[in-house]
């Protein structure tokens, strides 16, 4: 990838008050805020990292967008899955290069970008088409077309079954992921593992009591909280707000046999 800006790239500016745009690089065009506006043709050709000034001096910082950047401000049908729960769920499912991971509720394709960048490949049930088109466009806009050769994607209902075997993973979002226990053990290989998000503990409960049927062990429930710390010279204390609860995350390993 080359270093400088070019056409077509996607960046982020960021402002002194911490506001964040995330804007496609074309030549010719102009961003504009209520802080004034930037040629586009005055960020292709730099570097990221740079500070501008706006046609009202207001200051902008430019970066290539993180994946947390872009999930947080990437179009949207459906809610995402937040990055610090992505984050949990790529380490309690251990997702690896190479892994065949079927993903059912793919909504927007949040958490298919993080398992796509770590290498894996992904087979994405949706029951919505727009849902599925969406995910599709984001990660392509985020991850370019040729991780297409990684990423599948069925209009399919998950709790009706699943078309593939031998699988590594079975990461779910889905209202109802018990319905899709038995299906993952029959997908699955012995060792392979079960990861679901659930907004409720009330869905988490049931997830787990359909695991407990078998043949699962190592069944377990987390929440992430994220908590920041303001740190200016002498003034250190937490953040008045914090990203506290917005799902839990389940995870279970198919046993042999």
């Amino acid at each position: 990838m080359s270093r400088t800006l070019q056409a077509g790239e996607l960046v982020l500016l960021t402002d002194r008050k911490g506001r964040r745009y995330l804007v496609t690089l074309a030549e010719g065009r102009e961003f504009h805020t209520h802080a004034g506006s930037v040629a586009h043709d005055a960020l292709i050709g730099s570097t990221e990292g740079i500070q501008v000034r706006t046609t009202r001096n207001a200051e902008l910082t430019v970066w290539r967008p993180t994946l947390r950047d872009y999930v947080l401000k990437m179009p949207r049908g459906a809610q995402v899955v937040y990055p610090k729960d992505s984050a949990a769920i790529m380490m309690l499912a251990d997702v690896f290069p190479g892994a065949r991971v079927l993903e059912s509720g793919v909504g927007s394709g949040a958490l298919s970008m993080s398992l796509l960048r770590a290498g894996a490949m992904v087979l994405g049930y949706e029951i919505r088409e727009d849902f599925a088109q969406r995910a599709e466009e984001n990660v392509k806009a985020f991850l370019g077309s040729d991780v297409s050769e990684r990423y599948q994607l069925e209009i399919r209902d998950c709790s009706l079954g699943i078309d593939a075997n031998e699988l590594d993973r079975v990461v779910l979002d889905l209202p109802e992921p018990w319905k899709v226990v038995p299906h993952a053990a029959a997908s699955l290989h012995p060792g392979g593992i079960l990861a679901a998000y659930t907004p409720s503990i009330v869905q988490a409960v049931q997830l787990r009591e359909a695991c407990e049927a078998g043949p699962w062990a190592a069944a377990s429930t987390v929440e992430i909280l994220h908590r920041g710390w303001h740190i200016k010279e002498d003034a250190v204390r937490p953040e008045h707000r914090m990203v506290g609860h917005t799902g839990f995350v389940t995870t279970a390993r198919r046993l042999a046999g």
